[in-house]
Formats: C-alpha cells, sequence, structure tokens
C-alpha cells in the first residue's frame, strides 16, 4: 500500500494558505473546512511551511490576541517532512509516529500535490490487515 493508493481514493485536494496571512485569516479557513492544519504554499504551490491547531494554540499562548494580526509564516513550521506517491503507509506511519505528525504533505516535482493524515494512514492500514485477516481464513478453510 502506497501514498499513491490513499490519495485516488480520498483525492487531492489540499487547504493551502500563503505565508503573508495572517493567523486569524488561517484560523477561519481551518474553521470553514474543519481541518486541523493548512499548508503554506508560495505562489507555485512549493510547500513552504505547515500552520496547525496547536501552532496557533501557541501563537495565542505565548503573544496573546495580537498574535492574530501577525503573519502566517511567523508562527508555521517551516521544517516540514513531506511524502511521496510511492511512500508505503509503513514509512508514513513511521515517520508520523517518531516525529508526532497529524499531517503530512505530499509533493511531486518540488509542488503540493496532497495531503495524508493520521486517520487516512490507520484508515489504510486497518483495511489492510482486515484483507489479510481474511486470506489466511480462506487459505486455512481450503487447507
Amino acid at each position: 500500500m502506497t501514498v499513491r493508493s490513499i490519495l485516488e481514493r480520498k483525492g487531492r485536494n489540499v487547504v493551502s494558505i500563503s505565508p503573508d496571512a495572517t493567523i486569524v485569516e488561517a484560523v477561519a479557513v481551518l474553521a470553514m473546512h474543519r481541518i486541523g492544519a493548512v499548508v503554506v504554499c508560495d505562489d507555485e504551490k512549493a510547500v513552504k511551511g505547515i500552520l496547525s491547531e496547536r501552532d496557533v494554540v501557541r501563537a495565542i499562548a505565548g503573544e496573546g490576541p495580537e498574535a492574530l494580526d501577525r503573519k502566517v509564516s511567523d508562527f508555521m513550521t517551516s521544517k516540514v517532512h513531506v511524502c511521496y506517491e510511492q511512500n508505503t503507509v509503513n514509512e508514513v506511519m513511521e515517520v508520523m509516529t517518531v516525529n508526532r505528525f497529524r499531517h503530512l504533505p505530499v509533493e511531486r516535482d518540488g509542488r503540493l500535490d496532497g495531503i495524508i493524515s493520521i486517520g487516512d494512514v490507520v484508515k489504510r492500514r486497518i483495511e489492510e490487515v482486515e484483507r489479510e485477516a481474511e486470506e489466511i481464513k480462506a487459505y486455512i478453510a481450503t487447507a
């Protein structure tokens, strides 16, 4: 199972925002789309960062309500781990677990091409384990 197989099912639409947007604009995007993170991209869709709900909480906790008028680039995580279509579900799950990420942007040719969440990965892994269990049951039944 690969990242490509997940994207083929869920689609490649990704909500992104400019690094120059304000935190209040980012919060509105998160709320409108009911998502936990937004990918920060330049005009060519190159990934520049990611802004999560946790980043927003830390910004407000550290700077108070004034943080809402600051730029996304001031609080985003700029050292973003990305994955690629050919990565396996197990590889992505390991990166997410070790680094405690809930979202991994998918890149192709240096541009944003999708996003994988921990929920996507867990769902796919459960499906894979269930399929393997059914195959084992079928094998045992015919033996």
